[in-house]
């Protein structure tokens, strides 16, 4: 009966903190990202973008560099979301992509990528111009 109790004890004290054992909750924000690439075999990119985070704007810059089968141009107007900010410099980083896809005059294109940090990034939209790709690459995303 004393195991019990001391297990009910300790179950009690941990529901009362509300989790205080546990490290911060990570929050989610809203992007919008505009991504312009092309090339042939190495294709290159580059854009703008802002998080909505906390109702603050916090604008940053995209780079990004694919190897693989990459032909045309094109430019991605993607929005979303980001997943698990522990604060508005941890969308900051480097984000590893592995896909296919592809644009022909318009089309749509969606992607998920994850940063060291932890933080995912959902992201949808259009694209619009005449680019291939199977590629391997990696975007790196730094606030303003």
């Amino acid at each position: 009966m004393r195991k019990f109790s001391i297990c009910a004890a300790v179950v009690t004290l941990l529901v009362a903190t509300g989790g205080l054992i546990t490290s911060p909750r990570a929050e989610t924000g809203q992007v919008a990202v505009v991504f312009t690439k092309g090339g042939f075999i190495v294709g290159v990119g580059g854009g703008e973008g802002v998080l909505m985070y906390r109702g603050k704007r916090y604008p940053f810059t995209v780079s990004g560099l694919s190897v693989g089968f990459t032909i045309g141009a094109s430019t991605t107007k993607l929005t979303g979301r980001a997943i698990g900010l522990k604060g508005p410099t941890s969308i900051e980083g480097n984000y590893s992509v592995v896909g296919a896809g592809g644009a022909l005059a318009a089309g749509a294109g969606s992607v998920q990528l994850q940063n060291g940090r932890g933080v995912i990034l959902q992201l949808s939209g259009p694209k619009v111009g005449a680019e291939v790709s199977a590629a391997v690459g990696g975007v790196t995303l730094a606030l303003k």
